[in-house]
C-alpha cells in the first residue's frame, strides 16, 4: 500500500482487480477545498487510458511488477518464446500479450518482459531497432529534392514510410514506439 503522495510515472496500481500504470500525475492544491491528485492511468492489459482523481493522502494499492531482461528466441507457430538472460529459463508469450512488438522483433533481440504474479503483462522493446529494408520501390530521380517518402517493407514484414533515397537491402534504424524511420545504419 502507498498513498497518493507516493505516485510516480511508471508505478503500477491495482484498482478493482485491474492493473493500471501511472502515465502522468499532478498534485493540485486549490485555493478553496482539499488538495487532490489528478492522474492519467493506462490499463496494462488492454491499453485503455483514463483520467482518475484521488483525494490527497488516499491509500492506493500498488502491484508488484517484475521486469526481466529476456532474449527473444523464436516463434513456435502459436507463441513467442523468450529466455531469461540470467537464469536461462524459457517462457512462452501469447501473441495478444505482445502488442506491436512482433513488428520489430528479430531472433536474438533483447527485450524487457514485465510480469505480475507469474502472468506476463507486456513486452518492452528498446526505443530503436536496426532492421533491413526487404523491399522498396526505387525513388525517382526528380523526386529526391522534395524530401518525400515511400513505403518500404522491413525484414519483419512491417511496412513503414522511408525517404525516397533508400534502396532495398539497406539497414535502417526504426523507432519502436511509432514505427518512424530514424536514419541509416553505417556498416
Amino acid at each position: 500500500m502507498a498513498t497518493t503522495n507516493d505516485l510516480k510515472n511508471g508505478l503500477v496500481l491495482n484498482i478493482d482487480g485491474q492493473l493500471w500504470s501511472v502515465i502522468e500525475f499532478q498534485h493540485v492544491k486549490p485555493g478553496k477545498g482539499p488538495a487532490f491528485v489528478r492522474t492519467k492511468l493506462k490499463n496494462v492489459e488492454s491499453g485503455k487510458v483514463v483520467d482518475k482523481t484521488f483525494n490527497a493522502g488516499t491509500k492506493v494499492e500498488t502491484a508488484s511488477v517484475d521486469k526481466r531482461d529476456m532474449q527473444y528466441l523464436y516463434n513456435d507457430g502459436t507463441n513467442y518464446v523468450f529466455m531469461d538472460v540470467q537464469t536461462f529459463d524459457q517462457i512462452e508469450i501469447a501473441p495478444e500479450q505482445m502488442g506491436t512488438a512482433p513488428d520489430y522483433l528479430l531472433e536474438n533481440t533483447n527485450a524487457v518482459v514485465a510480469t505480475n504474479e507469474g502472468r506476463v503483462l507486456y513486452v518492452e522493446l528498446p526505443l530503436s531497432v536496426e532492421l533491413l529494408v526487404q523491399h522498396t520501390d526505387p525513388g525517382l530521380q526528380g523526386d529526391r529534392s522534395s524530401g518525400g517518402t515511400k513505403p518500404a517493407t522491413l525484414e519483419t514484414g512491417k511496412e513503414i514510410q522511408v525517404p525516397l533515397f533508400l534502396e532495398t537491402g539497406e539497414k535502417i534504424k526504426v523507432d519502436t514506439r511509432d514505427g518512424n524511420y530514424l536514419g541509416r545504419v553505417k556498416s
